[in-house]
């Protein structure tokens, strides 16, 4: 028996029109394709089809044999914009990338800021944006912190657990203000257990084991970790412990169940991570995420997706490490629960979307919110604490989207509202792309964006700094344009961007001495060019060689201030990467960058000093042969002094080096 699959289009836009998942089919079986996405998503990307060839018959349809389709289907994620990738699990495969911190930090649109080694504790900055400016997604579900987006990143995954990430722009929800950042997990075959072992300088090691089952439609994938190092300088040692699961269920008459559930406890010493003028910081963070989403399809072109969300988080921090007596410790207990509903029909005139979405965040905590009128008695972590203020919030969203596919042109466009107790903000989004060759594609699209203040901009008046309980919303509008060529091997992209933002939100101060103040600058247009070249191959001694560059420029000076956040973006990033095979399972992989920040900061000798351009180089020399593969790791190769915060000394030269195994079933 013969199946028929719909030819593709010369221009394939299947990442933003038909996504999902493809049911486990077999010779004689229907393949079931079910819509999925709101408007955009990618279906199984890097999935293996094993079994028979396909041919083709004479109209174009393809004949397959009995097979079996594994991939990661990514969940909906509400977008009419094309996103922008930014890592896939190749990737790590082959370069000296240990942490997602690593992984991100090779892509020319964004910015780590980290403040230890390892991704203790990073900050996520995209295009010129601050952290608390970008959104942090899980397999299609919004995790951000509204507390701080130095939480946000905390979540219970290692990067063995991710099999990509991607850039979404246009999200239709408040606080994607310079777009999301969408983590995708998926097992890295159907069937597998698989351990890993590392160590190195500074009393580092780490440890991770993951696997999956898969039967009768249902997959569960699970990971653990364990990670620690006794630090690089004085009070920088950690301990982190992730768990995470995640179970997938297809079901032809009841549609797709999407669950996950993680957990992360860290520790570390915050030498000067907050304030340089007290080295004895120490932080210590727990936090429990989960979501459960159901899609289905209700008629032939009609399909909907319901799905609800909770991340509890708990923090300790201590400005002067077991020590309260002097000042005392912050404690933070939050809540953050979210839901979704959309409506999706198909028709001669494109696709049209209808949905909503509802957020609730609470907190309790020492220092943040509103007084009480009476303490709150709870726990943070193992600790009874008598919490003095609190504070709560709810934002919801409305929204409408519709894109259509013609020949080699596509268009799309969303318009929402989102409602919030400071009142009501118009969110839109559109865009235009054209192939006009097959290996060409062309885009231009803009957005209108905004974020809320955190917990942290309004309430955080402690030793050093002073909040603004007056903070309004930000808003941006993005204008993007974006090319894309891709023959054979051979890959370029380039793209010109511009936002203007509005009521922008920072930490400032005026002199050295002076405490840090929450204040809102009037506006902050940024403008910004990313390109890159790439060459990849799965055979020969040369497998990948690529080029990147981002430039980002603003025309608002400091007025004077010392910026913490808004004014320090990353003006110049260039990246080189390189990994060559010559055999026998041996692999040599390179990545250098040099960097130049923005702005000035405020040294540990009360003066103010600029940032200094800096290159690093980072290697991995592997080998692997059937199940096990061995590596080693050399980080900041050049032992370079450089600071991504300022006066925050970054670690030097890092070597470690891992052994991995994995059992899989054929």
């Amino acid at each position: 028996m013969t199946k028929r699959i719909r030819k593709a289009e010369p221009f394939a836009f299947s990442h933003w029109s038909r996504a999902g998942y493809a049911s486990f089919a077999s010779l004689g079986k229907e393949v079931k394709i079910c819509v999925l996405s709101v408007t955009m998503s990618i279906v199984l990307p890097a999935t293996e089809v094993k079994g028979q060839e396909a041919s083709r018959d004479t109209d174009g349809a393809i004949k397959i044999g009995e097979v079996d389709i594994v991939g990661d289907a990514i969940a909906p994620v509400p977008s009419i914009l094309t996103p922008v990738k930014l890592f896939t699990r190749t990737d790590e495969t082959s370069s000296p990338l240990q942490t997602i911190e690593a992984a991100l930090s090779v892509s020319p649109s964004v910015d780590v800021r980290q403040r230890g080694g390892k991704g203790v504790q990073a900050d996520i900055q995209v295009r010129g944006a601050s952290f608390d400016q970008t959104m942090i997604m899980l397999n299609g579900i919004n995790f951000t912190d509204v507390r701080t987006g130095h939480q946000t990143h905390s979540l219970p995954i290692d990067l063995d657990c991710v099999s990509s990430i991607s850039l979404i722009e246009g999200i239709t929800a408040t606080g994607a203000f310079s777009g999301a950042v969408n983590i995708v997990t998926a097992p890295a075959m159907p069937e597998y257990i698989s351990a890993r072992l590392e160590a190195g300088a500074y009393g580092y090691m780490y440890a991770n084991l993951s696997g999956a089952v898969k039967k009768s439609g249902f997959t569960l994938f699970g990971a653990s970790s364990f990670r620690k190092s006794d630090g690089y300088a004085e009070n920088t040692g950690f301990v982190n412990y992730n768990a995470f699961v995640r179970g997938t269920y297809h079901s032809r008459k009841c549609g797709v169940f999407d669950m996950q559930i993680g957990y992360q406890n860290r520790t570390f010493g915050a030498n000067g991570f907050y304030s340089l003028a007290y080295p004895d910081q120490y932080e210590h963070t727990s936090t429990i995420i989960s979501s459960l989403r159901w899609c289905a399809t209700l008629h032939d072109n009609l399909s909907a997706s319901i799905s609800a969300a909770y991340r509890k988080n708990y923090d300790r921090f201590e400005l002067i490490r077991d020590d309260p007596s002097e000042v005392p410790f912050n404690y933070h207990n939050t809540d953050n629960f979210s839901a979704e509903i959309w409506l999706s029909c198909l028709s001669v005139a494109g696709k049209s979307t209808i949905g909503g979405n509802f957020g609730y965040n609470h907190i309790f905590s020492t220092v943040l919110g509103e007084p009480l009128g009476r303490p709150h008695r709870g726990v943070c972590g193992n600790r009874g604490v008598e919490y003095e203020k609190g504070g709560m919030r709810t934002v919801g969203d409305i929204w409408l989207r519709h894109s259509k596919t013609s020949g080699k042109f596509r268009i799309g466009g969303s318009a929402g509202v989102s409602l919030s107790s400071y009142g009501a903000d118009a969110i839109c989004s559109a865009e235009v792309a054209y192939a006009p060759l097959e290996a060409l594609s062309l885009a231009a699209s803009f957005s209108r964006s905004n974020r809320l203040p955190t917990f942290t901009d309004l309430y955080y008046t402690a030793k050093g700094y002073v909040a603004n309980p007056d903070l309004k919303p930000e808003d941006a509008m993005t204008y993007r344009f974006s090319m894309t060529f891709r023959q054979g091997s051979f890959s370029v992209t380039a793209s010109p961007y511009y936002r203007q933002g509005r009521n922008i939100i920072d930490w400032v101060k005026t002199s050295a001495e002076a405490d840090w103040r929450s204040m809102q600058i009037t506006s902050l247009n940024t403008a910004g060019v990313e390109a890159s070249a790439g060459y990849a191959s799965e055979s020969g001694v040369l497998r990948e060689a690529e080029l990147s560059y981002s430039y980002i420029t603003t025309d608002k000076g400091d007025n004077g201030y010392i910026s913490k956040y808004a004014l320090d973006y990353l003006k110049h990033k260039g990246v080189a990467r390189i990994t060559v095979s010559p055999g026998g399972g041996f692999s040599i992989s390179a990545t250098a960058s040099v960097n130049k920040r923005n702005g000035n900061y405020a040294a540990a000798d009360k003066t103010v000093k600029e940032y200094d351009l800096y290159a690093l180089l980072d290697l991995r020399f592997s080998w692997s042969r059937k199940a096990v593969s061995m590596y080693i790791d050399a980080e900041n190769v050049t032992n370079t002094l450089y600071f991504c915060y300022g006066g925050l000394k970054m670690p030097g030269v890092w070597v470690s080096g891992g052994i991995k195994y994995t059992l899989s079933r054929k």
